[in-house]
C-alpha cells in the first residue's frame, strides 16, 4: 500500500487585528494546517487582570482550531518566560510562537518585534527563556533583518536550532522594506541550507502558482500565508489541491457571499454588535475585491453601522454581479 503523500505545512500567518478567532476558524475549514493568534504582549498580559476582556478575545479559541499557536512578543526574557508558562496552563494552544518580525513602528520603537534582529544576543536569550518555561513546542517568526546592516536571521535560526525550537518562519524582507519590493526567496534558501531546523517561508504567496514558486525557490518545509488569505480563505484549499495535482476548485460569487455573511455572524457573536461591525470593515473590502462596483461599495460598507446593513449591501452587490452573468 502506498503511503499518503506528505505535503508541506500551509499555515495562516499571525496578523495583528486580523487573525482573530473567526478568521482562524474559517481558514481551518478551508484547509489551513496551522494558525496563530494575533500577537500578545507578554508584559501587558502579565500585568493585566485575569478577567481582562481584551486578552480574553486575543486568546480564545474555536472548536475548529486543531493546531493553533499563541504568539507572544516582548523584549524582557523574564516576562516572556512567565507568559509562556501561563500560556501552557491555558491548555488550548499546541505551540508558542515568538514574534521577532513585527515591523510596526510602535512595536519596534520599544525594541520589540523585528527590532530584536539588531540585538541577536537578546533575541537568543528571549527564545531560551520561552523554551525553558514551556512544555509546548516553541517556534519563532522573523524577517531577514531589521535593515541591510542587521540581516541576522541566520543567527536567529542557529540559536533556534541550538535551543531545540520546532521551526523558524522567515519573511523574505527586512523591516526597513516593510512590504515593498519582492520577498527574497534566495536569501531564505541560503539560510535553509545552513541549518537543520525546519524553515517556513513567508511573503508574496497570493495564489497556488506563487505558493509553488515560494516552495521551490526556498526549499522550505512549508509556507505561512498572511494578507492574501484576507477575504480569501479558499486559498488554502486551492494550494492543497495544486500540491496534490488535483484540479483547483474555483470560488463562485455565491460562495464568496455566503462566507462573508458567515464571517459577519461569527464576528458579531464573538465581539458584539459594535466592535464586530467595526472590525469586519477590514475583512469585507477583501471579500469583494475584483467584483464590479467594489470601490464604491467599500465606502458604503465602511459607513454601515450594523451587521444587517453590511449584509444587505453585500447581497445587493453580489446580486448585481449574478445578473450580469445570466445568459
Amino acid at each position: 500500500m502506498m503511503k499518503p503523500r506528505t505535503l508541506p505545512l500551509i499555515g495562516l500567518a499571525p496578523m495583528a487585528g486580523v487573525t482573530d478567532l473567526p478568521m482562524r476558524a474559517l481558514c481551518y475549514r478551508m484547509g489551513a494546517d496551522y494558525a496563530c493568534t494575533e500577537m500578545v504582549s507578554a508584559v501587558g498580559w502579565m500585568h493585566a487582570r485575569r478577567d481582562n476582556e481584551a486578552y480574553r478575545l486575543l486568546m480564545e479559541t474555536a472548536p475548529e482550531e486543531h493546531n493553533t499557536a499563541i504568539q507572544l512578543f516582548g523584549k524582557d526574557p523574564l516576562a516572556m518566560g512567565e507568559a509562556a508558562a501561563r500560556a501552557c496552563e491555558l491548555g488550548r494552544f499546541t505551540s508558542i510562537d515568538v514574534n521577532m518580525g513585527c515591523p510596526a513602528r510602535k512595536v519596534t520603537m520599544a525594541g520589540e518585534g523585528s527590532a530584536l534582529l539588531r540585538t541577536p544576543d537578546l533575541a537568543a536569550a528571549i527564545l531560551a527563556a520561552v523554551k525553558a518555561n514551556s512544555f509546548l513546542p516553541v517556534t519563532v517568526k522573523t524577517r531577514l533583518g531589521f535593515d541591510e546592516a542587521s540581516r541576522n536571521a541566520l543567527l536567529l535560526a542557529q540559536a533556534a536550532e541550538s535551543l531545540g525550537l520546532r521551526w523558524i518562519c522567515i519573511h523574505g524582507r527586512t523591516r526597513e522594506q516593510m512590504y515593498a519590493g519582492r520577498a527574497d526567496y534566495e536569501a531564505i534558501a541560503a539560510i535553509r541550507r545552513q541549518v537543520n531546523i525546519p524553515v517556513i517561508a513567508n511573503g508574496d504567496v497570493s495564489d497556488p502558482e506563487s505558493a509553488l514558486r515560494a516552495l521551490q525557490g526556498t526549499g522550505c518545509n512549508g509556507l505561512m500565508i498572511g494578507r492574501a488569505a484576507m477575504g480569501n480563505p479558499w486559498l488554502f484549499r486551492q494550494i492543497r489541491q495544486t500540491l496534490l495535482g488535483e484540479p483547483v476548485t474555483a470560488v463562485t460569487c455565491a460562495e464568496r457571499l455566503a462566507l462573508a455573511l458567515e464571517h459577519i455572524d461569527r464576528m458579531i457573536a464573538f465581539k458584539g454588535p459594535h466592535l464586530g461591525v467595526i472590525e469586519m470593515r477590514t475583512h469585507l473590502g477583501h471579500y469583494i475585491g475584483g467584483v464590479r462596483g467594489a470601490s464604491g461599495m467599500r465606502r458604503q460598507l465602511n459607513a454601515a453601522r450594523t451587521a444587517e446593513e453590511q449584509k444587505t449591501l453585500l447581497r445587493d452587490l453580489f446580486a448585481g454581479v449574478e445578473r450580469e452573468v445570466e445568459p
